[in-house]
């Protein structure tokens, strides 16, 4: 739909229904809650831009609001269930469990709200269940890092997985990625991948810390997220331990370019994060233009190390 075309019919939806009329009956910008898992890692932030940035290319407002713990799926439900109530003109949702917040978001349906999922899926499929789902694909991601730690280790030795938390679909996509490689990789002992280290950095630190004795004969560790990255890469930073096995991460922070460049890790697994904000609000905002939308977004992939990090396809990921 052409940019003129979708302006108008989005004016005439905020003319009309609760999308956005003021009490003196006149139309006002249409309204999109965007809802991450999150609101204090790197990640969410950098998909925050790329959603502000669709919502002023498109001329939409966006109400951006989230958990602050990555584990509080009761705030999250409570939020798709407050927005609904609220009557604004879609959600999108990027569910930290997808299994809890089918409910919220049939809600939201049968009331007439669309819905994009982002980064994470639902149990359900588009557009039965919501209008589309936007997010890289984390069992590619998985076994990019797989392929990675394979070459590191030179197809031999010992390997660590720690796990995000229960109910992320996306990582456990990337996981279960990570051992599909490893099982095609007899040469490879996985020492253990059943720990999860939680939402939150601290929580993460405190588990590798916990993991010691195994990392300790590990010859190489993945973790699936931005939080697990960072939270194993303190522990074995406190413990001496870089530098004495391979590690391979998840996403990008400040603190993880860092210690890419420094090699301290020896590679990150990237998505696009402000793509992905950026495309999940577009899609719903031409939904509601009336558009037929794709029922499945994929937003690329990379794998960034300390010898192509500064090259152009691989830099602008490096947040």
């Amino acid at each position: 739909m052409n940019r003129l075309l979708l302006a108008l019919s989005l004016s005439a939806l905020a003319a009309c229904g609760n999308d956005s009329v003021t009490g003196a009956g006149k139309p006002t910008k249409l309204q999109i809650a965007v809802i991450p898992k999150g609101t204090t890692h790197e990640f969410w932030k950098a998909v925050h831009e790329g959603a502000q940035r669709a919502a002023g290319e498109l001329g939409v407002d966006i109400i951006w609001k989230g958990p602050l713990r990555e584990n509080d799926r009761a705030e999250q439900i409570k939020l798709v269930e407050q927005f609904t109530a609220q009557g604004v003109g879609g959600i999108v949702v990027a569910p930290l469990d997808d299994k809890a917040l089918v409910r919220p978001i049939k809600a939201a349906r049968e009331r007439g709200l669309p819905v994009v999922i982002f980064d994470s899926a639902l149990a359900g499929k588009a557009p039965e269940d919501f209008q589309s789902f936007v997010a890289t694909d984390n069992l590619e991601g998985g076994r990019r890092a797989g392929r990675e730690l394979c070459r590191l280790l030179g197809g031999k030795g010992k390997a660590v997985m720690m796990r995000y938390q229960v109910g992320s679909a996306s990582t456990a996509d990337r996981e279960a990625g990570f051992l599909e490689v490893m099982a095609e990789n007899p040469g490879i002992e996985i020492l253990s991948s059943d720990q999860y280290g939680g939402a939150s950095v601290d929580s993460a630190k405190t588990k590798a810390l916990n993991m010691l004795d195994v990392l300790r004969a590990a010859d190489g560790v993945f973790c699936p997220n931005e939080s697990s990255t960072v939270g194993m890469l303190r522990a074995l930073q406190q413990e001496n331990l870089l530098g004495k096995l391979s590690f391979v991460g998840f996403d990008s922070s400040a603190a993880l370019v860092a210690a890419l460049r420094s090699g301290e890790i020896d590679a990150l697994v990237l998505q696009d994060p402000v793509d992905m904000g950026y495309r999940a609000v577009k899609t719903l905002v031409e939904h509601k233009g009336g558009a037929t939308v794709p029922p499945r977004i994929d937003t690329r992939l990379a794998v960034a190390t300390k010898a192509n990090m500064d090259d152009p396809a691989v830099a602008p990921l490096l947040r």
